[in-house]
């Protein structure tokens, strides 16, 4: 029996873990310690799964490996301990439970998967430009890893796509520094954070603004050679940008 998960996450899914979820079997919280056979336990936890009892299947996905360290299902059960600990949001259970998988099993073809559980454990807690973005560094990396290792896979398209948001956060934050020290007159800290995003972020949304902060920034120090090449690649790589415009009119009205 297949089964739909309640929770939307997309791409977290894939065709080829869903063989893992069949049957069903009584209901229980975390259980005291009691022999029981690989196929009761397992049902039992994926009978949590389907009603919604995240905890108590994970509780019974773990109890597999316990019980049954040696079977096919205890590699199947770590992997699926980790999912449920991603669907309570909590996610360093859920990147321990991924990454000890790995260690164990990393030739396994389900390893692209735990490699990618991860990586969204991170993207799901980044927070906003104006907080430490260790957490977006960690995502990156994650999502880096999955498609340098499964470039072919359906997880590295989304891995790709989420490596693109990431590193847009990460220049936003830079942005949001450059400004700071625009605010506080310090130019040529500001203009090296503006500079930074031109050159590490430059296929980001930032950058028609980095380059527009970065002549502002010329202009108060005076140096309108400076601004004039910097305006100049602007308009030659954003013509049409709102920034260019905001630029040619800011070195015009210097220049009156």
């Amino acid at each position: 029996m297949k089964i739909l998960f309640k929770r939307n996450r997309v791409n977290l899914i894939s065709v080829a873990l869903i063989f893992f979820l069949f049957g069903c079997a009584s209901d229980s919280e975390r259980p005291e310690y009691r022999e029981r056979t690989l196929a009761a336990i397992y049902n039992n936890a994926v009978y949590h799964l389907e009603n919604g009892r995240y905890q108590a299947a994970a509780y019974e996905f773990d109890e597999v490996e316990r019980q049954h360290p040696y079977s096919s299902w205890a590699r199947r059960s770590m992997l699926m301990s980790a999912y449920t600990y991603y669907l309570q949001n909590k996610y360093d259970e859920a990147i321990s439970s991924a990454q000890r998988f790995i260690s164990l099993h990393p030739g396994n073809r389900h390893a692209v998967y735990a490699y990618y559980l991860i990586g969204q454990s991170y993207y799901e807690r980044i927070s906003d430009v104006a907080r430490d973005q260790k957490i977006t560094d960690l995502a990156l990396n994650s999502f880096t890893e999955v498609v340098r290792r499964y470039p072919e896979s359906d997880y590295a398209r989304d891995a790709q796509l989420k490596i693109d948001l990431t590193r847009d956060h990460l220049a936003g934050k830079e942005m949001y520094i450059g400004r700071y020290y625009m605010k506080q007159s310090a130019f040529l800290a500001a203009i090296n954070r503006f500079r930074y995003v031109v050159t590490e972020y430059q296929n980001t949304s930032h950058t028609p603004e980095a380059l527009h902060r970065i002549v502002e920034g010329y202009i108060s120090l005076g140096l309108i050679n400076e601004a004039k090449a910097t305006a100049a690649v602007l308009g030659y790589n954003f013509p049409d940008s709102e920034w260019y415009e905001s630029t040619y009119d800011l070195i015009n009205d210097f220049l009156q």
